[in-house]
């Protein structure tokens, strides 16, 4: 599973790192490993734990100061979390950035280091790279980045620790139990970020469906409450929201890295309302010149371009196997090598 602690969660309202939350998360976590599981981290708090190390801070700009701080609070966070664990629950760091993402050659050397650590009892504790993660490099937050790990390593579970219990309907008192395919929650959803970080719940709740839609069950539940993580997957206890599993299968591999693609689609192209029922069809198919009815972008083979119907809503999205010339002289035509193949194609996900 991937455990995602969220900044509210180990930050105490001064800033600064909430000690007793951790060593109580850290001590769930050696009981879910002694129980079998495996388990990877993602981490918040680098700037909490950077705010009590540097009390007055001097820099040009935000970026500088966030920079600043999660340089030097990521060394005091994983002193914390080596201390913790202790020498018998070895922890590991790993610090990422979108662009490792990207590149599949640096997405297959991540993976296999994400398992090696596994395989060797170790817990991987995972973060942004904030040194050189500045703008476009950016997460959009750490529930992103626990989103791409689960889906890359395919995990069973994500738990997202929050500092709410769950997802809330629209009257914010009563707390939405489970979400399957027929739940109507986006309305109920709120966006408020914590006063510390960057995420919301809206940004939870998208990434959570989206992982259910490949067959990974999500959990978001209270993380500051003592033992919620025993609660809910030793004692099978019902706590926060639960996004129910809606494949019976996994989704491959490299359909899961798209989904999560972190870099923006270059091009885009409208299919005709044939093709666009045929995609939706929910068939094995892929996406045939004689389908599409327009292009825009100057994409080369290899790059993410979107999909959309003739009304221009987006349906999916898939890697181009030639570039937009070849493609405009394609277009509409038959006979010609698919566009998109359907082992490079996500349709509504």
């Amino acid at each position: 599973m991937v455990i995602k602690i969220g900044t509210g969660v180990i930050t105490a309202t001064n800033g600064f790192l909430d000690l007793k939350i951790m060593k109580n998360i850290v001590s769930q976590i050696i009981k879910l490993k002694d129980n079998g599981w495996q388990v990877a981290v993602v981490s918040s708090g680098a700037m909490g734990a950077g705010r009590s190390l540097i009390k007055n801070i001097k820099c040009h700009d935000s970026v500088s100061c966030r920079q600043v701080l999660a340089s030097v609070g990521q060394a005091k966070l994983m002193s914390v979390y080596t201390k913790l664990f202790g020498p018998k629950n070895l922890c590991a760091q790993v610090l990422a950035t979108k662009e490792d993402f990207k590149d599949q050659k640096h997405y297959n050397n991540m993976r296999n280091c994400f398992e090696a650590l596994l395989r060797q009892g170790v817990v991987p504790i995972v973060n942004e790279n904030d040194v050189v993660a500045v703008s476009e490099l950016m997460f959009t937050d750490n529930d992103e980045l626990a989103g791409l790990i689960g889906a890359m390593l395919k995990v069973d579970e994500l738990v997202i620790l929050s500092v709410v219990d769950g997802l809330y309907m629209s009257d914010q008192k009563t707390i939405i139990k489970e979400i399957d395919a027929k739940t109507k929650w986006q309305q109920a959803v709120r966006s408020d970020q914590s006063i510390f970080g960057r995420g919301g719940m809206k940004t939870k709740a998208k990434i959570a469906r989206k992982l259910a839609l490949m067959g990974i069950e999500v959990n978001i539940v209270n993380g500051r409450k003592n033992n919620i993580l025993l609660d809910l997957i030793l004692l099978q206890k019902s706590v926060g929201t639960r996004f129910v599993s809606l494949r019976n299968k996994k989704v491959s591999g490299l359909k899961n890295r798209l989904s999560f693609m972190p870099v923006g689609a270059t091009g885009s192209v409208w299919v005709d309302q044939v093709a666009e029922k045929i995609l939706l069809s929910g068939r094995p198919v892929s996406l045939l010149p004689v389908g599409a009815i327009k292009l825009q972008g100057n994409f080369k083979k290899g790059d993410l371009i979107k999909i959309k119907n003739s009304q221009g809503r987006e349906i999916g999205l898939g890697m181009a196997q030639y570039d937009y010339q070849t493609a405009q002289e394609n277009l509409g035509h038959k006979n010609k090598k698919e566009l998109i193949h359907y082992n490079y194609l996500l349709i509504n996900l």
